[in-house]
């Protein structure tokens, strides 16, 4: 099953706080899952900044600079991997280094029905 890693935390205090992981322990684990066959796509996200938000309302489309909402925490990537179920996909959520420093969300894809 597929399950989506959801990766947040202080984008201001993601690189500064003593718990935080340098970019080479992340491409190290993103290696490691890789490697172990159940990754699918993983992607770190561009700051905050670069963020543009998009709603349709009425048949039109209204644009926000910045994420939906505000939030001490801001989405700054994700995993896609495969594990054959939730408990295996928390254990590959629990290593991923940000999670010492933020929170990791973990989702199931939902298989849709074509």
């Amino acid at each position: 099953m597929k399950y989506l890693c959801l990766v947040y935390s202080d984008e201001k205090l993601l690189h500064s706080l003593p718990d935080s992981p340098k970019d080479e322990e992340c491409f190290a684990y993103a290696a490691s899952v890789q490697n172990s066959g159940r990754m699918l796509a993983a992607e770190a996200l561009q700051p905050i900044d670069t963020a543009t938000t998009v709603r349709v309302r009425a048949g039109k489309t209204l644009l926000t600079d910045g994420p939906f909402a505000e939030t001490k925490e801001q989405l700054a990537g994700f995993y896609l991997v495969e594990a054959k179920d939730l408990n295996e996909a928390i254990q590959l959520a629990a290593g991923i280094p940000a999670a010492r420093v933020g929170s990791v969300e973990v989702r199931p894809i939902r298989q849709l029905e074509v």
